[in-house]
């Protein structure tokens, strides 16, 4: 199967394998902390309600993942498959992260994913709660960047 530049597989209609790798793909993405990076799995007019803002298109996204990564330092992030059905897929999420006065926290939350025929995310709905933490109570240790396979995921660590 040939991919053009414009794709990002997988591809809908979407198998329980294939929604799981788009997840870990996403979350991957994230953990990069790279906003243009990021900008490229969705529509060029991607549609987002994140918490309480709105957002169109991969510039908006571009700079709302630049000024909230400036804010949520050392951030670290975890994605679970919730359920999926043809181009559409959940997930529940969880990530930590501090702010510059060294407090640290939990967001938690779930989102709705629309994907276009090239498997790029057209629509994108987050709610997330932020829940203050410990730094012993942390639960995401490695190193900056992508999680490592053995580490566990969400449902192992109780989240």
């Amino acid at each position: 199967m040939s991919v053009n530049a414009d794709q990002r597989p997988p591809l809908p209609p979407f198998t329980r394998e294939t929604a799981i790798l788009k997840v870990r793909l996403a979350e991957d993405a994230w953990n990069s902390r790279d906003p243009a990076r990021v900008a490229l799995a969705y529509t060029v007019d991607s549609r987002w309600r994140n918490r309480a803002e709105f957002i169109n298109g991969r510039d908006a996204i571009v700079a709302f993942l630049t000024r909230k990564w400036a804010r949520e330092l050392d951030y670290r992030l975890i994605k679970e498959l919730w359920a999926f059905e043809g181009n559409r897929i959940a997930v529940r999420f969880a990530y930590e992260w501090h702010d510059d006065s060294g407090n640290w926290f939990r967001s938690c939350g779930n989102e709705n994913w629309l994907f276009d025929e090239n498997g790029l995310m057209a629509v994108r709905h987050a709610s997330i709660n932020d829940v203050p933490i410990t730094a012993a109570e942390r639960k995401y240790h490695w190193p900056q960047g992508r999680r490592p396979d053995d580490h566990l995921g969400l449902s192992d660590l109780g989240l």
